[in-house]
């Protein structure tokens, strides 16, 4: 047994979901691009004839091949600018283009073709890291995104600095206090009517793009594949509507999602699955809310330590927070669910990241399959031992070895992946 959670920790729980679980529209960082776009174009107050758009490699990999939504089917990292500077409403954070008409559409298409922009990745950029300049006959802005999709570190009018903080700690709730046993703990006793409408909105917003994804043609169509091809279970129905909720938001769909970790993939791998379960079961309302309090604290404690972006994939962690949901829906507790966690990122913690794209809904699927594998491995009376790879002894030490080889270990894959992106070869 292990205390109960202060109330102080239960309202920081509570605080890290709402931080997380926020909704965006589209690829997230090729929002961010069209978010920073929206602050210059503000900031300059006049009629823009030239822009430099600087990018961190990792902003690249995740930029360069989505389709970015609300433009009439226009893909990558000018496209993202292009719709920001055209249409994009920066008070409205990452939905930034969730008001675009149709003849803004085509003013973007033509800025598309017209308006010149040149493109480079400074040797020296953060992994996260946005810097657009734009300029008229008359003035220059200059804004710049650092660490977080939204978080502008830097601003400049005509040469001069209008504010900047660098390195800037964002002021964020902190997850140090994020364990195994406390994450349990609070899905237990929290009243959900303290989550309820965070988490309403999460299941409301990405089951509605996964029915899209099933409906429509989007992608790979990775989800109709798994429901064509093989016999249709609870299992095989989660991992569908997850794949197809994803391959819609990578390939233009103009609904919004609720992330996780900065990220809607992660987001939408951390919920459809355990919203699939629980209705495939009949849980109650309440249910659901406690299991989804699970799914995305692990999610977001597994993410962490490995950081924003990463070449370790991010839905291999979401995928597992989703695992550790079911188990709670089935009535596991710590004990079950630790195993499960632990089992799932022994199976396919090497599954890299090589940019947000249609192959992503692949990946989710993957990650899904994975983590109850996990759990279904543990309910069968077997498991992985401390020993076997990254396992560690305890639950926590195993999270510690992935947050280790993701966050040091895969550094140099990361460039590499970025350098063959790059490669036009």
């Amino acid at each position: 047994m292990f205390d109960m959670l202060t109330k102080e920790e239960t309202q920081l729980f509570v605080r890290i979901l709402k931080e997380e679980l926020v909704p965006a529209m589209g690829c997230t960082e090729p929002i961010s691009l069209a978010y920073a776009a929206a602050k210059a174009r503000e900031l300059l107050e006049d009629t823009p004839i030239f822009a430099r758009v600087e990018v961190s490699g990792n902003i690249v990999k995740n930029a360069k091949s989505v389709t970015v939504p609300h433009t009439g089917g226009m893909r990558g990292i000018k496209s993202a600018f292009i719709a920001g500077l055209v249409a994009g409403n920066a008070k409205a954070g990452l939905e930034v283009l969730s008001r675009v008409t149709p003849e803004q559409i085509e003013e973007m298409k033509w800025a598309l073709d017209t308006f010149k922009v040149e493109i480079c990745t400074p040797e020296h950029a953060r992994v996260f890291d946005i810097g657009i300049t734009l300029r008229s006959k008359l003035h220059e802005a200059y804004i710049r995104i650092a660490d977080a999709h939204t978080n502008i570190v830097c601003v400049k009018k005509d040469g001069e600095t209008l504010f900047e903080d660098l390195p800037k700690d964002i002021e964020r709730a902190d997850k140090s206090a994020l364990t195994i046993e406390k994450i349990v703990e609070f899905a237990n006793t929290v009243d959900t009517k303290e989550v309820q409408e965070t988490l309403d909105r999460q299941i409301a917003y990405n089951m509605a793009i996964a029915e899209e994804g099933l409906k429509n043609e989007y992608g790979a169509n990775i989800g109709k594949v798994l429901l064509r091809s093989y016999q249709p279970d609870i299992k095989i129905t989660a991992k569908a509507y997850a794949a197809a909720a994803s391959d819609a938001r990578m390939n233009g769909c103009e609904l919004p999602v609720v992330i996780n970790s900065g990220s809607g993939n992660q987001g939408i791998t951390a919920s459809v699955p355990v919203i699939v379960y629980a209705r495939g079961m009949h849980a109650s309302n309440e249910q659901l809310y406690r299991a989804l309090c699970v799914s995305n604290l692990v999610t977001v404690h597994l993410k962490e330590g490995i950081g924003a972006l990463s070449a370790y994939c991010g839905v291999v962690s979401a995928g597992a927070g989703a695992a550790c949901g079911v188990a709670y829906l089935l009535g596991g507790g710590k004990k079950e669910i630790s195993h499960a966690l632990v089992n799932a990122l022994a199976i396919d913690s090497g599954i890299i990241c090589d940019g947000a794209k249609a192959s992503f809904a692949a990946k989710i699927a993957t990650a899904v399959e994975s983590g109850l594998l996990g759990l279904n491995m543990y309910y069968n009376g077997n498991e992985f031992f401390a020993g076997e790879g990254i396992v560690k002894k305890g639950v926590e030490n195993t999270i510690k070895s992935v947050s280790r080889l993701a966050h040091y270990g895969m550094r140099e894959t990361d460039k590499e992946i970025i350098r063959i992106m790059l490669d036009n070869n």
